[in-house]
């Protein structure tokens, strides 16, 4: 990069960044348990099954490292009375502890093991009188208590009536760490169909509804698909897979539907060709082939194959995204909007990348994890992590993915950080 690109890089970004000195990130440990709620407060229980490690933090759980066994825990959620806060968000702390009259907060985090598990599951069901589980797959960038505070904005903002139940893979909630959570998601095939045909197998369970976005498309995808060739047919209770903006290759799309057979579950596509982190994932990819959820649905031969393969597909290109990348929008088909709710037909965000403004250069230069573009992206977002809470907190660490790779690289990205004015000189 040359040194006067990278000085209006790095004079832009200063700008930018001049903005945010007093924003603060989201505290961690949010999932250490307060004593109470208060009156006018929700309530959303969660059964989780998750392929992560245990995190040394209580207030964490579970952290962005593999688990070696799946595990479970039961988790309560207190989301402020719907006067102080806007449908489709999430009012994370800005301290600990977090305040129910105006924050998400955490009443219950308990681990259990899988008869603990299964109990649990009946006893939600005997007593709610709900007999349909929704299975809620997060994607790219969440940390654990992203996925659980998203999944409970969701069942909660939705009015679902289900039995919700979070699966959660080892995502290092990182946008440098695309490389790392892709092969999570294989790492925990195997967990998710397990899950999902003791789910099917549950006398208590009438209906199971998949809701996948992202990268956990992916997951589904080959969960399912491995499901049908063990078994013949993927469990008739597992009624609904709904894939929202998914990252996934068309072909390998089409082999996966295939490979679940004339008896899969009906399949709903959401689908946005601006979503701009689907574009950057096919760069990651080297441009080997479209992504499933940035398809042009009228064009051929998607609009021929949708049709003969009976996928309800909804074309979100329109519709405005919450996010800078357009990679959150969300809506219903007519079968997912009676079960979750008309708000699902407004836009749904159901991620969260908390992503800071080092970080957002960083994936602009990068393409997400092209080595060289990360280099010079680190390069631009040192000093920006000097005055960004977020970026901050995420900068040592990629730094410390890159120096795995390329450590030469990685030392010259110390070297900008420690004295910008150098690099501005070219020396």
């Amino acid at each position: 990069m040359g040194v006067l690109v990278r000085g209006r890089m790095l004079g832009s970004a200063l700008v930018l960044a001049a903005g945010l000195g007093a924003c603060a990130g989201t505290p961690k440990g949010v999932l250490a348990p307060v004593a109470a709620t208060v009156p006018g407060a929700s309530r959303v229980d969660m059964l989780v099954a998750t392929t992560r490690k245990t995190a040394g933090n209580p207030g964490e759980l579970y952290s962005g490292d593999r688990g070696p066994a799946l595990s479970y825990a039961d988790i309560t959620v207190s989301i402020p009375p719907d006067s102080v806060r806007t449908p489709g968000t999430v009012q994370w702390p800005k301290s600990l502890p977090g305040n129910p009259a105006t924050d998400f907060v955490t009443l219950k985090a308990e681990t259990l093991d899988r008869p603990e598990a299964a109990a649990r599951l009946r006893r939600s069901a005997a007593r709610t009188g709900r007999r349909h589980v929704l299975v809620f797959v997060h994607g790219f960038n969440n940390r654990f208590e992203d996925a659980v505070y998203r999944f409970a904005q969701i069942v909660h903002d939705t009015k679902a009536d289900v039995v919700p139940v979070l699966f959660t893979w080892p995502s290092r909630g990182s946008v440098l760490a695309y490389g790392y959570d892709r092969e999570s998601t294989n790492y925990s095939r195997n967990a998710l169909e397990g899950v999902l045909r003791r789910l099917a197998q549950n006398p208590e369970v009438t209906e199971v509804t998949v809701l996948a976005h992202s990268m956990g498309n992916w997951l589904v995808l080959e969960s399912l698909r491995q499901m049908a060739i063990r078994d013949g047919r993927v469990a008739a209770k597992i009624r609904d897979v709904v894939l929202a903006a998914p990252d996934v290759d068309v072909d390998l799309a089409r082999e996966a539907f295939r490979d679940m057979g004339p008896t899969r579950p009906r399949l709903s596509l959401f689908v946005s060709q601006d979503d701009n982190a689907l574009a950057v994932s096919r760069l990651v990819w080297g441009n080997s082939g479209a992504r499933l959820g940035a398809i042009d649905p009228g064009t051929e031969p998607y609009r021929s194959e949708l049709a003969r393969e009976n996928i309800a597909v909804l074309n979100l290109t329109a519709m405005k995204g919450d996010d800078a990348l357009n990679h959150g929008k969300f809506a219903g088909s007519p079968q997912l909007v009676a079960l979750l709710g008309n708000r699902l037909a407004q836009g749904q965000t159901i991620t969260d990348s908390r992503v800071g403004l080092g970080d957002r250069i960083v994936q602009m230069t990068a393409g997400a994890a092209a080595t060289v573009g990360t280099a010079a992206g680190l390069a631009v977002s040192a000093p920006v992590a000097v005055v960004d809470a977020q970026s901050r907190e995420t900068y040592g660490e990629h730094l410390r993915n890159l120096g795995q790779g390329l450590g030469n690289t990685a030392e010259g990205a110390v070297d900008l950080a420690t004295a910008p004015a150098r690099a501005l000189g070219g020396r």
